[in-house]
């Protein structure tokens, strides 16, 4: 008659095994250890079990008490226990706690003998963390069938220890790699930052404040000014969409067609016969500028940008506005003023027009080249500070100079925010204009 286990972890009432149905069938993990440590204070208890595992082919370790069967536990590497409730110092609970107290690299797992059988037992040996019972008087068959049983379960505890060495090496390998990237870009955001390689350029005409922060390592805005001839500077700023790397070496490359330091090479210069340097129209640049990104850089990136070429004893400047922020003109204690009419981004449309205007300068006038990472930085709400925010920011500062305003801005951008760190990069120019040397 078969009478069936009870559900709580195999507890078994009176299954009776046939041993010939667990037949050795030698397919055993090696890698798990097939040594079983027996504890009873009955010495004919331990022969009769040890006699069967040896047959099995396990190597069995014997102690008499739970004190014994710790000294064996610290000595070996014990995986598989077979341990009596009833002993006399230290019952089967009490081993079975103290042995999970010694924090084994390996899992162990333990089976408790017993003649107990009620629902009170049986939380008490779970709880003292036995993996597993079984009742006096011990069943062959059935002994086996739980030995094999705890191999499955040591099995994938090997397993999975082998499977977390490899996730862990992994990760190793990972932090590396990613330390060394960080390291990379974090020298990549120098080499960014010194393209503006002055933040507050001294003119006899005026004054120029420059700031660039990017919300990475690295991203797509530029600032910068570049000397024309003894009397005309050009200012720009512009924008490189999307973030990162490749923006930060598309804005890279942009530097180098508006550089100062290599005048032959700046596409907003036009070189004379007598090895002097003129303006050319902003527009013309810009329109070159959209033909070359079309034509030779072969990107999907797009940039927008505004360009201004200042005459610094007239005080005339033309500017063209290509999808980039409107400039910002401040006059006095009058409101800040939009220049510009928007103009489309450059790298989008073939011969898309772009076209000048001109503003004249007056002493004491501010101009604010910026880009829209300000003016589109958002609240917790969700709200923009937009241009009139942002003109709020300048008239609060009208009386500090470039580098105070700009120190200004960020820092009620910060508190606007919320945030130590802007979530698209921020940068502005600001030229404060003193008139023609007299």
């Amino acid at each position: 008659m078969l009478r069936h286990t009870s559900p709580i972890h195999g507890i078994a009432h009176a299954h009776q095994f046939d041993p010939l149905e667990w037949e050795d069938s030698g397919d055993t993990d090696p890698a798990v250890p097939r040594q079983v440590l027996v504890v009873d204070d009955s010495r004919m208890q331990r022969r009769l079990l040890a006699s069967n595992l040896r047959k099995w082919g396990y190597e069995v370790l014997e102690a008499e008490s739970g004190a014994d069967g710790l000294a064996l536990c610290e000595e070996h590497d014990v995986s598989l226990i077979l341990s009596d409730w009833v002993m006399p110092g230290m019952s089967g609970p009490d081993f079975c706690r103290a042995f999970r107290r010694l924090g084994q690299d390996g899992y162990g797992y333990f089976i408790l003998l017993t003649s107990k059988g009620g629902s009170g037992e049986i939380a008490e040996g779970l709880n003292s963390g036995a993996d597993d019972f079984l009742t006096k008087p011990v069943n062959s068959g059935e002994l086996r069938a739980r030995l094999r049983a705890g191999e499955r379960v040591l099995q994938m505890q090997a397993a999975l220890i082998d499977k977390n060495e490899i996730v862990n090496a992994a990760l190793t390998r990972i932090e590396t790699l990613y330390d060394a990237l960080n390291h990379d870009l974090s020298e990549a955001r120098h080499l960014q930052q010194s393209l503006v390689r002055e933040t507050d350029i001294e003119l006899p005409e005026g004054r120029i404040a420059l700031n660039l922060t990017p919300s990475g390592h690295v991203g797509g805005d530029l600032v910068g000014q570049f000397r024309v001839n003894d009397h005309q500077i050009g200012l720009f700023s512009l924008d490189v969409s999307g973030h990162g790397v490749t923006s930060a070496l598309m804005t890279a490359r942009l530097a180098g067609y508006l550089s100062g330091l290599t005048p032959s090479q700046n596409m907003a210069l036009h070189k004379l016969g007598n090895g002097e340097f003129t303006a050319r129209d902003p527009a013309e640049t810009v329109c070159d500028l959209n033909k070359l990104l079309l034509r030779e850089l072969e990107t999907e990136h797009y940039f927008t940008i505004a360009l201004s070429i200042v005459d610094l004893k007239s005080g005339r400047m033309r500017t063209v506005q290509a999808g980039h922020p409107h400039p910002v003109l401040q006059r006095g204690e009058n409101p800040p003023v939009l220049l510009g009419d928007g103009g489309m981004p450059v790298g989008l449309i073939p011969d898309a027009p772009y076209m000048s205007f001109e503003t004249q300068l007056e002493p004491g006038d501010r101009l604010v080249l910026h880009s829209d990472g300000i003016t589109e930085a958002e609240a917790p709400s969700g709200e923009m500070l937009d241009d009139n925010g942002f003109g709020a920011i300048l008239t609060a500062a009208r009386d500090q100079d470039g580098l105070e305003t700009l120190c200004q801005m960020l820092s009620t951008l910060r508190s606007y925010t919320g945030a130590t760190e802007f979530s698209d990069d921020v940068s502005a120019l600001i030229f404060d204009y003193h008139g023609p040397v007299r």
